[in-house]
This record gives C-alpha cells, sequence and structure tokens, in this order.
C-alpha cells in the first residue's frame, strides 16, 4: 500500500511512518515543520515541505498512485484563549477541506484522520441514586473552595465516572476541541461527497519517546517529567484524583496501520470512529509518581489544589470498538511504560 503521511515529521508522525514501513508499506512524507512544533529544523530527508492548506498546489505527483491519506498534520494544543480561534480553524479545518479536496482530483477515497478525545469534553458519569447524567460546567465557586467532583444535578451527589464509547454525546470545550470535531465532519461529509471511505482515531493522552519537551505540544507526562530534571516537584492541578487514559505513542502507530489496512480492504464500512486508548485507567497524580519513579530520587509531586477553566474532571476510554473493528488492541500498559518514558529520549 502507498500512503500519504501528512505531519509525518511530528511526534506521532514520525512513529506512524515508522511503522507504516515496518509492515511493507511505502510512505509519501510531507510536513510544514511548523516552529511552535519543530523548532527550527530542517525537514527530515525524504519529507517533503507543504503546508495542507494548500494542498491543491501539490500537483499530481505527490497523491499519485496513493491507495490512502493518513492525516496526523495539525496544531495541538489547549486552545484556551478566543485568539487562538483562527490558528486552529485554518492549519486544522481549511488544512483538513483543502487535503481533502485534493484527493478527490486526484481519485484518492480512502482516509484516516487524527481525531482527539477532546471532542467529548466531560466524559461518562453515573449517580448512584437518578443513574446516568450530563452534569454542567463546574463553577469557579466550587473549584476555589477544593470541591472538583462533577455533582448529579438532581440530588447534588459526587458523580462517578463510567467509560466512554464512541457514541457518547459531543461537546468540544476549546479551539482545538472545535476545530478536532470540524476535522471529523468534514471527513464525514467528504465519505458521502466523493464515495469514500474514512476512519478517526480519538487519541487519548499520547506519551513516549520523541516527544517534544516544553512547548505547546508536550503533553502532561513530558511537563512532569520536565519539572524532575530540574530538581522541581511536578505540580498536580486540583486533587490529582482526574482520571485519564494514558496510550503509548507504538500503540498509536499500529492502530493507524491497522485502521489504514482495514479502511483500504473496505472492512470499516463508510465512516467510523475509534478510541485509541490503553484501556487502562489512570489518575493524573499517579501519572506523576511513574514518571518520579523512573526518573529516580524520590522526588513526590505537589497536589496544589490549583485549576483551570475549562478541565473536564474525568475522561476514560472504551476501546471495545477499536479491537472489535480494527484488531486492535494497546500492548503497552502505563504503569510501565510511564516509568520508561522518564528516560526516554526526548526532542529538544
Amino acid at each position: 500500500m502507498r500512503v500519504l503521511l501528512t505531519g509525518s515529521a511530528g511526534f506521532i508522525g514520525t512513529a506512524i511512518g515508522t511503522a507504516l514501513e515496518a509492515a511493507g508499506h511505502d510512505v509519501v512524507r510531507v510536513d510544514l515543520m511548523l516552529d511552535k512544533a519543530h523548532g527550527r529544523a530542517e525537514p527530515p530527508p525524504g519529507t517533503h515541505l507543504l503546508d495542507v492548506r494548500d494542498a491543491g498546489a501539490w500537483g499530481p505527483d505527490l497523491l499519485a498512485e496513493v491507495d490512502a491519506v493518513c492525516h496526523q498534520a495539525a496544531v495541538v494544543g489547549a486552545g484556551v484563549t478566543v485568539a487562538d480561534l483562527p490558528e486552529y480553524a485554518g492549519h486544522n479545518d481549511l488544512g483538513t477541506a483543502a487535503l481533502l479536496a485534493a484527493m478527490h482530483a486526484a481519485g484518492v477515497d480512502r482516509l484516516v484522520l487524527a481525531s482527539s478525545m477532546v471532542v467529548y469534553g466531560e466524559g461518562r458519569y453515573i449517580c448512584p441514586e437518578h443513574g446516568e447524567q450530563a452534569p454542567p460546567p463546574r463553577t469557579r465557586a466550587a473549584l476555589d473552595a477544593g470541591d472538583f467532583e462533577n455533582r448529579c444535578p438532581v440530588c447534588g451527589a459526587a458523580l462517578g465516572w463510567a467509560v466512554v464509547d464512541e457514541d457518547a454525546r459531543l461537546d468540544p470545550r476549546s479551539s482545538y476541541a472545535a476545530s478536532k470535531l470540524a476535522q471529523e465532519h468534514y471527513a464525514s461529509a467528504w465519505v458521502r461527497q466523493a464515495d469514500a471511505a474514512a476512519v478517526a482515531l480519538r487519541y487519548h493522552n499520547v506519551y513516549g519517546p520523541g516527544m517534544p519537551r516544553d512547548t505547546p505540544y508536550s503533553g502532561v507526562a513530558a511537563m512532569f517529567r520536565s519539572s524532575l530534571e530540574r530538581g522541581e516537584r511536578p505540580r498536580v492541578f486540583e486533587d490529582g484524583a482526574q482520571v485519564r487514559d494514558f496510550v503509548h505513542v507504538d500503540d498509536v502507530a499500529r492502530a493507524n496501520v491497522a485502521a489504514l489496512e482495514a479502511v483500504t480492504a473496505e472492512r470499516t464500512g463508510r465512516y467510523a470512529a475509534y478510541n485509541v486508548a490503553s484501556g487502562h485507567p489512570i489518575t493524573i497524580r499517579e501519572v506523576a509518581e511513574l514518571v518520579g519513579r523512573g526518573v529516580g530520587g524520590g522526588i513526590a509531586p505537589e497536589v496544589t489544589g490549583g485549576y483551570r477553566l475549562g478541565d473536564v474532571r474525568h475522561v476514560v476510554a472504551s476501546p471495545e470498538r477499536a479491537k472489535a473493528g480494527l484488531g486492535f488492541t494497546a500492548q503497552v500498559h502505563p504503569a510501565a511504560g510511564l516509568e520508561t518514558f522518564a528516560t526516554a529520549p526526548l526532542r529538544a
């Protein structure tokens, strides 16, 4: 299979390219090399320096004889201010739309899209007495008082979390999240208009070797590690009991290979979304403790009680649909992967 891989020089794109070639596929690499993701680095050998927003100007050669596109190029990060909106809309949404139009013009009709858990907003919650509930946003007054739980809108009891499957309500709460959901909508519309097929992979918290250090593209695990390397205690917001799923970049790469092979073999239907997750929930405090154990020195995290408005309390994925539809099951357990990550090479 010949695959055009956008964002190929990035943290996740690099791992995907390696996994595709190991599986015997031919990879055409494309990356814009944005400074905020790569610094002032030059494109790696064999990488085309191109902007997906201008995909119509690529010419016929890049998409010639391509069987599928794996679209990883995106601006990432929290996107918490209104000023972020044009950047996310431009790179992520316009970029995806331009790419899809170029694919259709070239007769390429198979796509795997990098989406994200952020499209869910808050996770899924259960009240012991009143069943499943969709809690309202947590108030500043409650957070200031150290009450971090989502509460039942009927009785006020603290809600327990439950796993989120792909049919959950989508509720993006940042510029970045809105752009990722828009990418999914463009892909879904393209499928209908172009008689094509697409898979959206909703990554949960990705970590692993090659992760960027101290940039907007760094995840919380990398930030904890950087604090420890400076001899500082990792700072954990709220009470540290927020539950997430952390998935190793090698597993994310395996999921993309599985999705590309499935969509080109017409095993996924016209359009499908899948969680890409380890299937092993973990608290943010545990993440900091595991990274600290790997670094050594016995520096315990500092649970600050601080918070960021707009942060969600719990998001825990169900991996069952990816297992059934793609044959994908993560191989790296966070308890082992995060400790090893503490000494893995990072990008400057």
